[in-house]
């Protein structure tokens, strides 16, 4: 009996593990979905949240209670930079996607005030402000120092109330960025601001260099990530490519100045990195068997903020005005023009209007 039923088990576990593997099996187009829906689950997981919907243009106005719920959420947030913020009372503004101000204004005020934040650095949203038709949101402690809320309370005693000394505020170094919306603030949730926050600020980076290399183009992040540097690069991309140099030289090409960035030592490879200005134009490498590799064709090419409208005005004409050496009454003809060289100035003559000292000079003047 033991055997029949080991044989009888035996021979249906035999039939049965066919239609268990036509059950379990999957056409090429299946799998090609559930390979997409898979990554982009884990995209979705990566960045942390799924992509929201966007504002219907018909929303209502922002409620008293998401007002509060978008305060206590974004304050205090830690966030990645996506662009540079000039220090100032003027900060960036954004609406839409376009971001002012941009290129040579926004050089300009970095030149002016100094950088706050750089692109793929940490920040903070320390104070939130939701106005008619925008947010005012400041970065690292905003341009303007704000009291803490000890300041505001006055204590009384029997004498009187006490005054309380001001804390003496340091200079603010923080910026500032203001939504814009075309008619009014809709209403919203908090995934939908970050999204339209993301031109500017990167709420789903989880380092500082994750949140930089998605600033840069995709060829300069491929070789970042690789630790290589390309031709066009800017000292940034270096950087966050090969660190900081242990060995800087600076030298002078003819009349072109450059600095070499030196990376390695022997007998390992040597990379030297040349720069002139902000922008890499060649990179040698000397190699542990003594191949010398030169590379000076630019690999990549980075937007330039367009030249200064103000620095391609030529110079004004000389006034009419504008003064001279010629005496009172000289006409450009008459002036004397030396053959050999400079000749002597003319002889000092006093003006007409002062009187004449009657005596000589040194003659001494006695009066009673």
């Amino acid at each position: 009996m033991s055997r029949f039923s080991s044989t009888t088990l035996l021979t249906w576990l035999t039939l049965s593990v066919p239609c268990v593997v036509c059950g379990q099996a999957v056409s090429p187009a299946q799998l090609q979905t559930s390979e997409s829906a898979s990554s982009s689950q884990q995209a979705d997981d990566r960045r942390g949240e799924p992509i929201p919907a966007p504002i219907p243009p018909n929303a209502p106005r922002i409620s008293k209670q998401t007002r509060l719920e978008i305060i206590r959420d974004f304050e205090t947030q830690l966030v990645y930079a996506r662009t540079a913020f000039p220090m100032g009372t003027k900060g960036l503004r954004l609406q839409g996607e376009v971001v002012t101000p941009s290129g040579i204004e926004l050089q300009q005020a970095l030149n002016l005030w100094g950088p706050a934040v750089k692109p793929g650095d940490p920040a903070h949203i320390s104070f939130v402000q939701i106005k008619d038709d925008h947010i005012h949101f400041d970065i690292n402690g905003g341009p303007v120092p704000r009291k803490k809320w000890y300041q505001h309370i006055q204590v009384s005693g029997a004498n009187g109330p006490v005054t309380q000394t001001d804390v003496p505020q340091s200079n603010p170094h923080g910026s500032c960025v203001d939504l814009y919306f075309d008619k009014y603030v809709p209403e919203m949730t908090g995934v939908q601001l970050r999204a339209l926050l993301y031109p500017v600020l990167d709420f789903k980076a989880h380092n500082k260099e994750q949140a930089y290399l998605d600033t840069v183009p995709p060829k300069v992040k491929e070789a970042i990530q690789a630790h290589r540097v390309l031709v066009g690069m800017n000292q940034e991309m270096v950087l966050h490519s090969k660190g900081k140099p242990p060995k800087k030289t600076r030298e002078r090409d003819g009349e072109t100045q450059y600095e070499e960035w030196i990376y390695g030592d022997a007998p390992a490879d040597v990379d030297f990195v040349r720069f002139v200005g902000d922008e890499v134009v060649q990179v040698e490498t000397m190699k542990v068997n003594g191949e010398k590799i030169v590379r000076t064709e630019k690999e990549v090419n980075l937007p330039k903020p367009e030249p200064d409208k103000e620095a391609k005005k030529e110079p004004q004409e000389r006034p009419s005005n504008a003064p001279s050496l010629r005496r009172p009454g000289e006409d450009s003809q008459d002036v004397p023009k030396p053959a050999d060289g400079p000749g002597l100035p003319p002889p000092a003559v006093p003006p007409p209007d002062l009187p004449q000292p009657p005596n000589g000079p040194g003659d001494r003047v006695v009066t009673r």
